[in-house]
């Protein structure tokens, strides 16, 4: 079974700006028309708690991005702050939450499970302020909060997007029971923290490379840490044809990284949380191929 989590609150008017928000809105609609995907459940969230929030970020930090302040704890964004900016991350937050629960309601009763977040990913933002397109850690608060819930103790994250997630390595730093995993570029934004594991690649890594270490890291991870759930973040940046790096991925080696990890959590019966982080092809409509295509694969290896 594969649930998939969307709001039309997911959109938000930043302006003009490298970050297509429209994706989330685009992807829906393929995805709705998409023969392929015609046995997938489609959920709607709600925001995240005040208290939820607080399980991962500072109360100075949520007191001024709730009141839509631009100061020094909001402004590392580089986005504008309004409420209706505040609300997508929000319910984008909620719906991570959404998609986690919904993949583990299926694991307790014998079955694996994935579930996707039309949005999320948002792996810069740190404990007491925002950084890089980045407002809430939805990734940090689910994992938080299902553990606060005892629903997992123990979560792998599976980061793929072209950026290294240093919020995300900074929340968990020096916790045993959750594994970071970050493949980036490493010459490119942002300034690292020490994920439990980093592989920080050349500019110009294709397929073949990419795709090999992948293959390496990810069974042993998965093997010697035994998560109760995964967290995949799947950005479409890595792409041959995005605006903001130089790694050389083509949609089919994308497709492929999927594929490696659905294979693996399908293998261990561990079920999945998948994010769709970022993406900022020259062309838009790159960046849905890619998206659409790692839900196709979610979907072969998933659905019933």
């Amino acid at each position: 079974m594969v649930t998939f989590v969307y709001s039309p609150e997911y959109y938000c008017d930043i302006g003009q700006h490298v970050f297509p928000v429209e994706k989330f809105r685009l992807l829906y609609e393929r995805l709705r028309g998409d023969p392929a995907l015609a046995g997938a459940r489609f959920m709607s969230p709600t925001p995240v708690s005040f208290e939820d929030l607080r399980l991962v970020h500072t109360k100075e930090y949520i007191d001024d991005m709730l009141s839509y302040q631009r100061t020094g704890l909001t402004r590392d964004s580089e986005l504008p702050i309004s409420e209706q900016i505040i609300k997508a991350y929000t319910i984008g937050t909620g719906g991570t939450i959404l998609a986690a629960e919904e993949s583990l309601a299926a694991a307790r009763h014998g079955c694996v499970n994935a579930g996707m977040n039309l949005t999320g990913g948002f792996h810069h933002a740190f404990p007491d302020h925002a950084e890089g397109f980045c407002y809430v850690n939805d990734v940090a608060v689910a994992i938080r909060k299902l553990q606060l819930e005892q629903k997992v103790k123990r979560a792998f994250v599976v980061d793929c997007d072209l950026h290294q997630g240093n919020g995300t390595a900074y929340i968990f730093r020096g916790d045993p029971d959750v594994f970071t995993f970050s493949i980036h570029q490493e010459n490119l934004y942002p300034r690292k923290q020490k994920s439990k594991l980093d592989i920080g690649l050349a500019d110009h890594t294709g397929d073949e490379e990419y795709l090999g270490l992948l293959q390496r890291h990810v069974p042993r991870i998965m093997e010697e840490f035994k998560p109760d759930i995964v967290f995949y973040l799947a950005g479409a940046d890595p792409y041959e044809g995005d605006q903001l790096g130089s790694l050389r991925l083509t949609m089919k080696g994308l497709r492929k990284r999927d594929e490696i990890v659905f294979r693996e959590c399908a293998k261990h019966g561990v079920p999945v949380c998948v994010v769709v982080a970022g993406g900022y092809a020259f062309h838009t409509e790159d960046t849905i191929e890619i998206h659409v295509n790692t839900c196709r694969a979610l979907m072969d290896i998933f659905a019933e």
